[in-house]
């Protein structure tokens, strides 16, 4: 057969999307379904557009369906309790792209072992559900993350997001960071050409073609070992990462289970969020309990200008404290997940929480609003 030929029959079969020493393929007529999960940079009008045009220029006769699950300020961790609602409700994934990097460091400000059970357990939950999907995780840059390099190392986030990739062996890695670093120190970019944490649109242009060309190489490694036979690289990763709702919880009149009235309450909020239901109290004393089974414990919070401090307890253990006010939550109500324990023998456990009468340092007031509880 000649060469062409013998291209043109290979790229015409329906091969597995990590199948050995092929690239990505979709055939005319299939219906793949892309999803894209991750913080700002992912909600806002960026790469992710032009990845999805991108797709549709390269395969004209695939049906796409595209489903964009980006919160801004969200973690690896908060992905990895949403992501089963955000995306694998939607149906089978074939093409799946997360970003985490630059907010497990400068958000969440994460350990390494903290990213790794966020990414992890995002990864194992895909494959649990789309055996055969394609994982593209995209280190996207901020000025921390390209010092680190500068210094040569990676930082925390990007270290373990990269050690979760090289344990499976077949997960795209797309280094913006590094390659930003790279280019500027060559002076063939500036930070300012790039546009910054969010880019412009020259940056996104650059990410998307790096996608393009790492996504068309050939795969290193077959998918064709489930994943429930690979080791976790951390046993507490966030594979069975969950929201639990609040309704669920047992509470006294001290809390309302709510739409809040933002109009009325000091800070400004995400269109995000502004119909949604959250479980709220400003009253020193009041108490919830919540039931759960698993391994892990946390809840996803607004924390606004007037964030508190909540006692929490688990089964008989001693109480500690949560400070629910972030850095960020100085003129905003700002979506974060405090976790309250991620190693505990997996069974069914009881959280108990209770309102203090302590404003953290930065607050003007001592308030507690819970969107959702994580469990894993």
């Amino acid at each position: 057969m000649r060469p062409f030929l013998l291209l043109l029959f290979i790229m015409l079969s329906s091969v597995p999307l990590f199948a050995t020493e092929r690239m990505i393929h979709f055939t005319p007529g299939q219906k793949v379904h892309v999803a894209f999960m991750g913080g700002s940079i992912t909600e806002m009008n960026g790469y992710r557009l032009m990845v999805c045009e991108d797709l549709k220029k390269r395969f004209p006769e695939t049906v796409f369906t595209f489903t964009a699950a980006g919160i801004s300020s969200t973690c690896s961790m908060t992905g990895a309790a949403r992501l089963e609602r955000d995306v694998l409700s939607k149906g089978p994934v074939d093409l799946f792209f997360v970003e985490f990097a630059v907010n497990d460091d400068q958000d969440a400000a994460h350990s390494k072992e903290r990213a790794i059970r966020g990414l992890e357990g995002i990864v194992r939950q895909v494959w649990r559900k789309s055996r055969d999907a394609t994982i593209v995780t995209v280190f996207f840059a901020n000025e921390h993350l390209i010092e680190e390099y500068r210094q040569g190392r990676a930082a925390t986030s990007i270290a373990a997001h990269r050690a979760v990739a090289e344990h499976y062996g077949n997960i795209h890695v797309i280094d913006v960071a590094k390659e930003v670093q790279h280019r500027i120190d060559a002076e063939t970019l500036t930070w300012e050409q790039y546009g910054g944490v969010h880019p412009a649109p020259f940056g996104n242009r650059l990410v998307a073609d790096m996608i393009q060309k790492r996504i068309g190489e050939p795969s290193a490694k077959s998918s064709n070992v489930s994943i429930l036979d690979v080791k976790p690289l951390d046993p507490f990763n966030y594979e069975r990462g969950r929201f639990v709702s609040p309704d669920s919880a047992a509470f006294s009149d001290a809390w309302t289970w709510s739409v809040p009235n933002w109009q009325s309450i000091p800070g400004s909020f995400r269109s995000t969020f502004a119909e949604q239901k959250l479980l709220c109290t400003d009253k020193p004393g009041a108490e919830l309990t919540l039931h759960f089974d698993g391994k892990a414990v946390g809840a996803f919070v607004l924390a606004g200008p007037d964030a508190g401090v909540l006692e929490y307890q688990i089964d008989d253990k001693p109480p500690e404290k949560m400070i629910l006010f972030h850095r960020f939550s100085t003129g905003l109500h700002y979506p974060r997940t405090v976790m309250f324990d991620d190693q505990l023998p997996d069974g069914k456990h009881i959280l108990r929480l209770k309102l203090l009468d302590e404003t953290p340092q930065g607050s003007k007031g001592m308030t507690a609003r819970i969107l959702q509880f994580m469990a894993n």
